[in-house]
């Protein structure tokens, strides 16, 4: 599959055209950043981890008959995605409290709820991601009722399949972050990527973060969450 034209270059990604109309080219970064950007570090081979990762847990899900965007991997730090249409929400399950939800509510991080919980945020950074609900959705035209209840219940199908996954390697998944879009026909898929960048993840025995966290609270050891993801997940792959 050719790379042809740059159709986006975010922060810890570039995605590109190819040869094929249908099919993106995404391009993995070894950046690292928060506060929409006002934090920025480089995290050697990040990039690949999260490439890699992602792709694996995708198939993960396709094999229990999740739709995704991902087609393959290209590369160390490429794979190739279908094009569809994103929408502008992004969607957080959280089965355990920390970060902002622990902030906001002003409870201790660590507490395991009874059921999942679910979060939407508009993708907008220029209004810093703003909490959103069914109705505001609905009223700004973003999307119909009926889809953001597909949307939901999707994205818990797809949190207790991860969430039986990781702990089958000792990881509990505490909360994560997905986005979904729209094919050609409408069929609602889930897009972007699922890696430390974008979930919480902490050892079972031991809490010991594994992810993007290990950055924002400026801890040791930046790149040892990313490391032993990939170590525990693909072995020596």
């Amino acid at each position: 599959m050719e790379k042809r034209d740059l159709l986006y270059d975010g922060t810890a990604k570039r995605i590109y055209t190819t040869d094929d109309e249908h099919v993106l080219l995404v391009s993995y970064k070894d950046i690292a950043t928060d506060f929409f950007g006002l934090k920025m570090s480089t995290i050697p081979g990040k990039g690949a981890i999260c490439n890699r990762v992602s792709n694996h847990l995708m198939t993960v899900l396709e094999n229990a008959g999740i739709a995704t965007h991902f087609l393959s991997e290209s590369s160390e730090t490429d794979c190739l995605v279908r094009r569809v249409k994103i929408i502008p929400l992004a969607v957080i399950v959280r089965n355990i409290s920390a970060g902002a939800f622990a902030k906001r509510y002003g409870v201790e991080e660590g507490i395991v709820f009874d059921e999942p919980t679910i979060e939407f945020y508009l993708k907008n950074d220029m209004l810093g991601d703003p909490l959103i609900n069914t109705y505001h959705a609905v009223a700004l035209k973003i999307e119909s009722r009926e889809r953001i209840e597909e949307m939901k219940a999707l994205a818990f199908r797809i949190n207790e399949i991860l969430k039986a996954y990781f702990q089958s390697v000792r990881i509990h998944l505490v909360d994560f972050r997905m986005e979904f879009g729209l094919t050609e026909d409408g069929t609602l898929v889930l897009a972007d990527e699922i890696s430390p960048d974008t979930c919480r993840l902490w050892d079972i025995d031991t809490h010991f973060r594994l992810d993007k966290d290990r950055f924002r609270l400026d801890m040791e050891q930046m790149d040892a969450g990313y490391h032993e993801i990939l170590r525990r997940l693909l072995g020596n792959a």
